[in-house]
């Protein structure tokens, strides 16, 4: 069974593992309240409850009522021969977003898979979404493993991801590193100088060109994607065009995402990347 902490409490929320049958059927509800009634991968209850006995989390935060605010679930394995970590959903309530729950919930499952040993975590994201990569970069300090096109296919029912495909990066967080502790602790470095001026091989969710080959560059991502994605769904699908391309070149060529710059220059957005010394 996973052991876990004696509950992480902030205020009146409290994060916990969920064991009651009304706390498991809160997890099932809010990945609809997230992902919408016709999405077709959520994670029932029996599950969330089974996954906590072989070193999986799965936990809510809570309001003093006993409300679930957040939701996050994982499960755990072998990668290369030793203990790893996949995080499968993170989820806030819309009325609790922009509180740092995300995070708490993050920072809450980091302490529960440390004390059985598990110091990588692995999660997927949309580059599209420009929240979670500062949330996933910035705040926690996740390296990017790789850019996987259309990951759970074209059509899970949501319509988060309908019309734009299941594009995702791959954030591999290692929990124990003393980089992270850094990132964590508030400590992060600073970009390195000239990265935040770096190319940007699209602009405007079009690429100009061939892509520059240069030392550091910019791919920028919509500061909104559901609003614009709501105003002009071509528009959107551009964005995943360009953003796809750019990012599989330059990750096959051996650049590596070192930074994202949120609500820069007038709410612009960029992942920075940079090619490693020859």
């Amino acid at each position: 069974m996973t052991p876990s902490p004696s509950g992480s409490r902030t205020d009146d929320v409290v994060i916990r593992p969920l064991s009651s049958p009304e706390e498991l059927a809160q997890g099932v509800a809010i990945q609809r309240h997230t992902w919408g009634d016709e999405f077709t991968e959520v994670v029932p209850a029996t599950i969330l409850q089974i996954c906590q006995k072989v070193g999986g989390v799965a936990a809510g935060a809570f309001d003093a009522n006993g409300r679930m605010l957040g939701f996050v679930f994982g499960l755990t394995g072998v990668h290369h021969g030793r203990l790893a970590h996949w995080s499968h959903m993170l989820a806030v309530e819309p009325e609790a977003r922009g509180l740092g729950l995300g995070k708490r919930l993050k920072l809450y499952q980091r302490d529960v898979l440390l004390q059985i040993g598990v110091v990588e975590v692995r999660w997927t994201f949309d580059p599209l979404v420009a929240q979670n990569a500062n949330l996933n970069l910035n705040a926690l300090g996740t390296e990017i493993e790789r850019y996987v096109a259309d990951m759970y296919g074209g059509n899970t029912g949501s319509e988060l991801h309908s019309g734009l495909g299941t594009d995702r990066l791959v954030a591999l967080w290692l929990i124990a590193d003393a980089r992270v502790g850094q990132v964590l602790g508030g400590h992060a470095p600073p970009l390195a100088r000239g990265l935040a001026d770096a190319p940007v091989a699209n602009a405007g969710a079009r690429v100009a060109g061939s892509l520059p080959a240069e030392p550091a560059v910019r791919i920028e991502g919509p500061a909104d994607v559901q609003a614009v994605k709501a105003q002009s769904l071509e528009t959107a699908r551009a964005w995943r065009a360009t953003t796809r391309q750019a990012f599989l070149w330059y990750l096959e060529r051996g650049y590596r995402v070192t930074g994202f710059i949120s609500g820069d220059r007038g709410g612009r957005c960029f992942y920075v990347l940079a090619r490693p010394p020859a």
